[in-house]
């Protein structure tokens, strides 16, 4: 009775996220306003620490729209390794893998490698995936423009500081490992 008492008591001081949405406005929405608008569409949700609602609302968009967009499937992949899903994250990142005709050279599926990797504790894998990709050349050519159409500039070569994340905070979940700070000084930890 005590334990139940102090655990009421810790959650009651815990902010519960309000995890409401105009869902059918923002099953409505095209693509690039669902899914790249960083304050509205799903990530309005997940911004909101509401990342399993954002996960399935991906999940029902995709379902809806009959699309395959291997960027939709890649974020609920995120979502759901954020949850602690580990495993329909593993099969969501299997599913955004770039058709090898279609890889334009950017090293995106070695970046889904080392993330597969990562959520299997497959630890030489990811060091595998992050290597290969650290030495990618750049393609000819190589011209981002942002939002603006602009030139934009893009750290060469893409995801791998994310890679290096993952390793930096092996053993952390992902959701931490995924945004693992740079040490500023001394020896590079990779341990929690």
């Amino acid at each position: 009775m005590i334990i139940l008492a102090a655990l009421l008591l810790l959650t009651a001081g815990a902010a519960v996220p309000d995890c409401r949405s105009d869902r059918a406005a923002i099953m409505d929405l095209p693509q690039d306003r669902f899914d790249q608008d960083m304050a509205g569409g799903w990530r309005e949700l997940s911004t909101r620490g509401c990342e399993r609602e954002a996960a399935d609302l991906i999940r029902d968009w995709r379902n809806r729209h009959r699309t395959d967009s291997r960027i939709l499937t890649w974020h609920e992949g995120q979502l759901r390794a954020n949850i602690g899903q580990t495993g329909q994250a593993v099969a969501l990142f299997r599913q955004s893998y770039d058709p090898p005709l279609e890889d334009p050279g950017l090293g995106w599926n070695l970046y889904v490698d080392g993330s597969i990797a990562f959520l299997n504790a497959d630890r030489a894998a990811l060091q595998t995936a992050r290597d290969r990709l650290a030495v990618l050349p750049r393609p000819a050519g190589f011209a981002p423009v942002g939002a603006d159409g602009k030139p934009a500039a893009v750290r060469w070569p893409p995801n791998v500081q994310v890679l290096d994340g993952l390793l930096r905070c092996w053993g952390r979940p992902y959701r931490v490992a995924y945004t693992c700070p740079v040490p500023s000084d001394g020896p590079r930890a990779t341990q929690p």
